[in-house]
């Protein structure tokens, strides 16, 4: 387990933002990219942590869509429609997870990321 970092509300909540922001993909297409894209290329500067929790999302919703595109060619193997259904929960589920344990000022790592944004 990670440990807790203290920093201060406000920088909280954009770390936070940085992976709630990720729940535009509802709304538009790629904003599951755009959102966490946004508020790290506007916070990035100004706080430490905003920075490494909008990589850290940026990476993640990147590889998703890799893994997406991945499921949709197995769709052809009739294994496809599990998996992006699998992906979908465990999308959600871990934009939930990080941006509660953001808010709360720890750090989280999501599984499955590959590092495109050092």
């Amino acid at each position: 387990m990670e440990p807790i970092v203290y920093v201060s509300n406000e920088e909280r909540t954009m770390s936070m933002l940085c992976h709630l922001s990720a729940l535009a993909m509802f709304v538009i297409p790629f904003g599951s990219i755009l959102g966490p894209l946004i508020v790290w290329l506007i916070k990035k500067d100004q706080y430490v942590e905003v920075d490494r929790q909008g990589k850290d999302a940026l990476n993640f919703h990147l590889s998703m869509l890799i893994y997406s595109i991945v499921g949709g060619i197995l769709i052809f193997l009739l294994i496809g429609i599990f998996v992006l259904i699998v992906l979908a929960i465990l999308r959600l589920v871990f934009i939930i997870v990080a941006s509660v344990k953001s808010n709360s000022g720890e750090r989280f790592e999501y599984p499955l990321s590959i590092k495109f944004i050092q």
